[in-house]
């Protein structure tokens, strides 16, 4: 039950979780609101709340507002705002100054947490309230938002039939217009939007509000439910005959979502195998045959047009559709249709998780595999654990599909803990495309010998050149893959070796030609691109590396004719960015689809021949445990995307590193061999699957009491294990973050690993309530994180 709680100067909105029957105390203070009539989260729901709290070690109010839409967990505002006659004052600190510098940017007042993101996670508020104290600035704060917006349209009914042409004649006497908006009414069935009225068929006010004063028809006000895909147009399904693998994986999923306690499932198919038909089998089964509901997790904003039209090609109406895109209003109104049961079938991000869906009957995890379903802010929980778990409290069947599952779920499958279903063929009966690899290395002495490019700057190689002119002449489509935006990944001086750095993270900056500016990924600082160098003053300035905006210019200066569309994080922002695009492929609008990790999954076209990844080496040897994985999964995704239609398909991949299994097995689709090597790698030292893992993150504003933080967590722990006798808990570190600052803020880190995940959640939640941070100008913080997808 949502309520309205006094919380320091401002009001913020909580959740009732139980009555307690201890009495107030002195410090009790009353409830300002009641906000429900009926409880906001579902007691199944609580449930898993309950659930992910324990087992991410996060408070249960903030898994409830992540569980909940932003338009039910509205809290206050702080805003700042500079005054206009503020007292004569001495120097001013450097906090102080840039606080007064970032309100002079703009009129009127400002977000006090937009402070944080424009110029850093710093201690802000001491600055804030000495500049209060002093008359310079003025705090203001917004309660937060009782009533969750809803749309309201206003409608004019019938309410006194005139059945004969006397009865109007005489009500309506001479007022002509009045008599035709009556009769307009009539004709479309009583019932009408004024809007309507009056904005298109040009009836004035006073005509709808004569109505209403004879009596003959009266206002009222309805909610509109809005629906983001109200407008689409989705043609009939196109009937396909399953595959034997189809029809026995469909039948072992229906079977098992008859039984109480069905077991969760992986699904292996390669890319084109048609598991999306198998999901659509099982969900026949759970919402028209059963009757009950169903929740379709996807792990990118961009897998969701295709996949939301294959579903509501389908089951038209009764798909719901959750992710970020949208806006706060459509997230609130689909979210109460699946309450209400109205709608049936969800299909979202990881936070579609929480769906308050009644009667579940299935969880159906695509791309299971992907590190998009972990939470990056608290609470960090993973998608996929939480739908097997969700799955197990409400006894529906689980799915989880890859053509590249994590190494975690394919160890579960191997030891039985998940049934495993495979498709090895493609289900359009065609084989898998033909797989080249360009070696960069040699591609970089054929063009030194040539003179042709600087050796490090390759983007097309010749054999890759010659593959896109030939699907360019046959009217074929392409698609390019590098995951890395920008154009250049960083700048450095050729005299003195100078390279720009961030001055706030421990990154370069990259550098965006469409802006001429240089940014940082992690805290998006800016800065003009240079024009000299900071330190010696010369002007030979190299912008070395390639991102996808620079494989856009140079494919569009080889190939100017060619219709070339970019995808990344720049370039899809914009609300169904994501959508249009892909409607321009699909319609074979565009020759040549350009991009990062977000064209590798999930896409469906029969045209798309050839696939060209630019550098498969990016991320291989990142410093993270997983690097390899992802590295492979991302290869083998995208080399899926060709060859799905009957034309057939080729890959080539261009690497430094032609001989590293990663690239060895994906060019053979050969995800056992793969698992194989990848396993045997994380034996010695132990990593998961082999063990369950908390990295513990310590953060600060000076380096050394960061460093300091981090050791003094290590003894504590140490000395916990030791009193109490505890074994089978091993501490790795401390030791720097491979990013060591991020925001100004820098980082160390602590790992613990165990075999017995119970033990490990036991002493992890110990250590979450019972170690502080020490307090002070350094903002010492520790951060969680279970069963970590990243250690960067």
């Amino acid at each position: 039950m949502r309520v309205l709680v006094p919380f320091a100067r401002s009001e913020r909105i909580g959740w009732i979780e139980r009555l307690s029957e201890a009495g107030p105390t002195d410090r009790t203070r009353i409830l300002s609101a009641l906000l429900d009539t009926t409880p906001s989260v579902p007691p199944n729901l609580m449930q898993l709340c309950r659930w992910v709290a324990d087992y991410y070690v996060a408070p249960l109010g903030q898994v409830v507002r992540a569980a909940l839409p932003a338009a039910l967990s509205s809290h206050s505002t702080d805003l700042l705002e500079r005054l206009p006659d503020p007292d004569p004052v001495g120097e001013l600190t450097e906090l102080e100054a840039g606080i007064l510098d970032w309100l002079a940017e703009t009129d009127g007042p400002r977000p006090v947490a937009r402070l944080r993101r424009d110029r850093g996670d710093r201690t802000w508020w001491p600055a804030i309230r000495r500049l209060e104290g002093r008359s310079q600035v003025r705090v203001v704060t917004e309660p937060p938002r009782q009533v969750p917006p809803v749309q309201i349209r206003r409608v004019i009914r019938i309410s006194r039939e005139l059945p004969s042409l006397r009865e109007r004649d005489e009500t309506f006497g001479r007022a002509r217009r009045q008599r035709e908006c009556w009769e307009w009414l009539e004709s479309v069935g009583g019932v009408g939007e004024v809007a309507q009225l009056t904005g298109v068929h040009g009836f004035s006010y006073a005509v709808i509000n004569g109505l209403v004063g004879k009596g003959v028809a009266a206002i009222e006000e309805q909610e509109v439910l809005r629906d983001p895909y109200a407008a689409a147009e989705f043609g009939p399904p196109s009937p396909v005959e399953p595959t034997a693998e189809q029809k026995h994986a469909i039948a072992e999923l229906v079977t098992a979502a008859r039984a109480e306690r069905p077991p969760p499932f992986l699904l292996r198919g390669v890319t084109g195998s048609g598991k999306t038909l198998v999901y659509i089998e099982l969900l026949r089964e759970i919402v028209d045959v059963q009757g009950r509901t169903a929740i379709v997790l996807v792990p990118e904003i961009a897998l969701t047009p295709q996949t939301v039209s294959r579903f509501k090609a389908v089951f038209h109406d009764k798909v719901a559709v959750l992710h970020s895109a949208l806006s706060d209003g459509e997230r609130y109104d689909e979210w109460r249709a699946l309450r209400s049961g109205s709608k049936r079938i969800v299909v979202g991000a990881r936070s579609a998780v929480f769906a308050p869906v009644p009667d579940l009957g299935a969880i159906i995890v695509d791309e299971e595999h992907e590190t998009s379903y972990k939470q990056s802010d608290p609470p960090r929980y993973h998608a996929r654990e939480v739908a097997i778990v969700r799955s197990a409290h409400e006894g529906a069947v689980c799915v989880l599909g890859s053509a590249t599952p994590s190494l975690e779920s394919w160890a579960n499958a191997q030891s039985a803990k998940y049934r495993l279903l495979e498709l090895p063929f493609r289900a359009t009966g065609g084989p898998l495309p033909m797989t080249r690899v360009v070696d960069l290395r040699e591609e970089r002495k054929r063009r030194r010998a040539e003179g042709v490019q600087a050796p490090s700057d390759v983007v097309l190689s010749a054999e890759l050149n010659d593959a896109v002119h030939n699907r360019l002449q046959r009217g074929e489509q392409t698609i390019l893959l590098l995951n890395r935006r920008g154009y250049a990944n960083f700048v450095q001086c050729r005299e003195c070796g100078e390279v720009w750095d961030c001055p706030s993270c421990a990154v370069s900056l990259t550098y965006h030609r469409r802006l001429t500016r240089l940014t940082c990924h992690y805290c998006l600082h800016e800065e003009a691109k240079p024009v000299r160098c900071r330190r010696c003053d010369s002007s030979d300035l190299n912008f070395r590396g390639i991102g996808t905006e620079q494989v856009e210019r140079t494919v569009g200066e080889i190939f100017p004719s060619a219709r070339i569309a970019r995808m990344d994080v720049d370039t899809t922002g914009a609300k169904w960015s994501h959508h249009r695009i892909l409607e321009k492929v699909e319609r074979g609008d565009i020759d040549i689809l350009l991009g990062t990790q977000m064209i590798a999954k999930g896409l469906d076209f029969p045209n798309v021949t050839l696939v060209g990844v630019i550098n498969a080496d990016v991320g291989i040897n990142l410093p993270d445990f997983r690097a390899t994985e992802r590295a492979f999964q991302l290869i083998t995704q995208v080399a899926g995307r060709a060859g799905r239609g009957p034309k057939g398909g080729e890959v080539l991949v261009q690497t430094s590193l032609p001989r590293h299994y990663a690239i060895t097995c994906s060019l053979e689709h050969d995800f056992s061999g793969f698992a194989d090597r990848e396993l045997e790698a994380r034996r010695a030292p132990r990593y998961p699957p082999y063990v369950k893992l908390i990295n513990l993150v310590f953060s600060g504003l000076e380096q050394a009491a960061t460093e300091q933080e981090a050791h003094r967590a290590a003894g504590w722990l140490n000395e916990l294990l030791r009193n109490r006798d505890v074994s089978g808990i091993e501490l790795v570190g401390p030791a720097p973050c491979p990013i060591e600052r991020i925001r100004d803020r820098w980082r160390w880190h602590l790992l613990i690993r165990s075999e017995n995940a119970r033990l490990l959640g036991r002493i992890t939640r110990y250590f979450g309530e019972r170690f502080r941070a020490k307090s002070g100008k350094e903002d010492l913080r520790v951060t969680i994180d279970r069963d970590p997808v990243s250690l960067l």
